[in-house]
């Protein structure tokens, strides 16, 4: 059985449906890898290879003029890998016959992103002395990977939840006609500051304050860091709604919290937490969000304590961009707050919808 997603494993996979290998291993996906040769970061820093792992789903189709047409690239989030998105409550609702994304029709990629799953990361070896990657730089290595490694110049659709929401935005700004449409889920547009920044903030110090971290050199994790980092990030993914159906007592609360937090703490490796929280420092795509162009499908979630509806962010910002419809999924029990984005079902009509509008006819 396939390790769960780490450290953000409730924030996207846990509150969602938890999905091991063995679950999800009905899809006949494909493995691959790309290495980059001597990719330079936006630090100014470089590295002499450069891996991104990769799954696919079906083949690629040309048009006439031998551009791609059917390709769906699907974005994980923070802690995430390219199994994220083959959670059952997410590709059972759309990747089989005559589904939004069937697998007979489109191709689908899903990459683990840079710091995650397979891919080039901290806990390879380097350690602290890793460059300091962000979500330019992600955007970046997937443009190459796609291009140059799978031969795609062009994309259907971009689909990112979380981090994978936020890479939305920064590519429709850097490669503005390199996809039909974007399909960002559960993020806002802007700067990572207030409350958003301040728990992100918190999970990296308590990490870097505990003695057992020695500055990255640690020969065993830090378990006290790491349990601390872990519970605010148990809280941020959490949906008040649908935990107290689930655990309506304080015997079955705090069970749950014990057992989520070992396992969470079991699969992260401190290093690499660090430098995928803080990818996200230099993002903040709001003073170009009128350059993109491409129609957009932008949804959150009401309940989502990592995205809350009461800022108004993204009533005021969706009108920017000039092809963008913003849709605030209300609470109910059927809501996983931040975790909404995995939940297909029940936004699955609205990109039903969107996808027809889209279509180049």
């Amino acid at each position: 059985m396939r390790r769960l997603t780490p450290a953000f494993y409730l924030l996207a996979v846990l509150l969602a449906g938890a999905a091991s290998r063995a679950q999800t291993s009905h899809w006949p996906a494909q493995d691959g890898n790309y290495v980059i040769k001597n990719f330079h970061f936006g630090s100014g820093e470089s590295i002499p290879e450069l891996k991104l792992h990769y799954l696919t789903l079906g083949k690629p189709h040309r048009d006439t003029a031998g551009h791609t047409d059917n390709v769906i690239l699907l974005l994980h989030g923070t802690g995430g890998d390219a199994h994220s998105l083959l959670n059952p409550v997410f590709s059972d609702v759309l990747f089989g016959p005559g589904q939004p994304f069937d697998i007979t029709k489109f191709y689908i990629i899903l990459p683990d992103d840079i710091g995650h799953g397979e891919s080039s990361k901290p806990s390879d070896g380097l350690r602290m002395k890793f460059p300091q990657y962000d979500y330019d730089d992600m955007v970046a290595s997937q443009h190459t990977m796609l291009v140059e490694g799978l031969h795609v110049d062009h994309l259907r659709l971009i689909l990112g939840t979380s981090m994978g929401c936020m890479q939305s935005f920064v590519w429709g700004e850097t490669y503005p006609t390199f996809s039909d449409a974007l399909a960002p889920f559960a993020c806002l547009p802007v700067e990572l500051a207030g409350r958003n920044r301040a728990w992100r903030y918190m999970a990296m110090q308590v990490i870097r304050d505990d003695p057992a971290w020695k500055n990255g050199d640690y020969t065993t994790e830090p378990v006290e860091g790491l349990r601390g980092a872990n519970d605010l990030i148990l809280l941020a993914g959490s949906a008040p709604l649908l935990m107290q159906k689930r655990f309506p007592t304080r015997a079955s609360a705090e069970d749950y919290v014990n057992r989520t937090l070992d396992s969470m703490i079991a699969h992260t490796d401190a290093n690499d937490f660090l430098y995928y929280v803080n990818a996200s420092r230099n993002y903040n795509p709001g003073p170009k969000l009128g350059t993109i162009t491409t129609p957009v499908l932008w949804i959150n979630s009401a309940d989502d304590f990592i995205n809350p509806p009461e800022l108004g962010i993204a009533q005021k910002l969706v009108t920017r961009m000039p092809h963008a419809k913003f849709i605030l999924i209300p609470i109910s029990e059927e809501t996983h707050g931040h975790g909404t984005h995995t939940q297909a079902a029940i936004w699955k009509d609205y990109l039903i919808a969107f996808l027809a509008e889209t279509e180049k006819k």
